[in-house]
């Protein structure tokens, strides 16, 4: 079965890794959707920005949990610096 179409952000592409978790997740899946393209690039780049693969998979683990808890945007970082 081919994975539902979640939008990117603003200048990055959802990533597989990411995608794969949003799309396994129901409720954070749906949550992405309504997210604004400025948002999800924020959680996009706040994902991609880790250096080490533990890293990554972490933020991918606590940013579905942060949606979850009605975050919109990834909270303590400055930002993304590609828009």
């Amino acid at each position: 079965m081919k994975a539902p179409k979640l939008p990117g952000g603003t200048v990055h592409k959802l990533p597989t890794d990411l995608r794969a978790a949003l799309t396994a997740d129901d409720r954070a899946g749906n949550l992405w959707s309504d997210f604004t393209p400025l948002a999800r690039n924020e959680w996009i780049c706040w994902v991609t920005s880790a250096k080490q693969d533990d890293t990554r998979k972490r933020r991918i683990t606590v940013g579905l949990d942060k949606m979850h808890s009605g975050l919109r945007r990834p909270c303590c970082w400055p930002g993304c610096p590609h828009r």
